[in-house]
């Protein structure tokens, strides 16, 4: 494992890095992984649907019950749609929180696939759930819950903190994913060290990414958003790979391929 001064020597040392570089990079990168960013889609939707059975169909019944007789109840609607009480509303809350979570750790297995593809290896279906596993599904879940308190406090000091803080929280599953073995707060340490580095490189590449799948989605009626979205996760990628890299990892596969020829 690689340690946290080592990895924070990587990020203080890293070259400078282009912008049409790392987007060209990301589209390559993109042709070989589309199919397994689509994976990546159909498994986050199929681990969304309980949510969206248990308290959307209610919800969108009733809508369509009330357009039919001509009788639309706002209030109604909106006491579906959070309940009467707060304890209907943090049940809520918490699921969506919760699943969120268990979504993020499958981001992380992508990530594995995405550098299992990139060194020219074959990806298996099951390295997506690799983070599921009881070590890693703790310290995973409790990632996600700090990441949702920075986002909380940022919101509440308003809304530049809020872009601040968003670059850095991109960084917690990759370097997550890739040093799984480091503590809670060496991977935050590290998540901020390398946003505060690349932090207008990460932001423009998100952003731009963000508005390319954002506008072919819709010129393809929302169909390409499930083969289009897992593309913006790319970009991150390259910055992490290009900057701190995956150190002895990357040395042991050279060895073997040269061993192998």
């Amino acid at each position: 494992m690689n340690s946290l001064n080592y990895l924070q020597q990587k990020i203080q040392n890293a070259k400078d890095l282009d912008f049409g570089t790392v987007f060209n990079q990301a589209i390559e990168l993109y042709k070989k992984v589309w199919v397994q960013g689509l994976l990546l889609q159909v498994f986050a939707l199929l681990i969304m649907m309980p949510f969206i059975l248990m308290f959307y169909v209610p919800f969108i019944n009733e809508i369509m019950e009330q357009s039919r007789t001509g009788n639309v109840d706002p209030e109604a609607l909106n006491s579906m749609m959070f309940g009467d009480s707060p304890m209907y509303i943090l049940v809520f809350y918490l699921v969506v929180f919760a699943l969120s979570a268990i979504s993020a750790l499958l981001y992380a297995g992508f990530y594995r696939v995405i550098r299992t593809m990139d060194q020219g290896e074959v990806a298996k279906t099951n390295d997506f759930f690799y983070f599921f596993k009881g070590k890693y599904f703790g310290k995973g879940f409790l990632l996600m819950i700090l990441a949702s308190l920075i986002s909380g406090v940022a919101v509440m000091l308003c809304i530049l903190p809020v872009f601040y803080v968003m670059v850095p929280i991109m960084f917690f599953i990759p370097i997550f994913a890739y040093n799984p073995d480091l503590s809670i707060g060496d991977i935050i340490s590290l998540s901020f060290s390398l946003g505060n580095k690349k932090w207008l490189l990460t932001f423009g590449l998100v952003i731009v990414s963000g508005i390319i799948v954002y506008i072919l989605s819709i010129i393809t009626c929302g169909i390409g958003i499930l083969f289009l979205a897992a593309f913006i996760y790319l970009p991150i990628y390259i910055i992490y790979k290009e900057v701190i890299g995956f150190g002895e990892l990357d040395e042991i596969n050279k060895i073997g391929k040269i061993d192998n020829l």
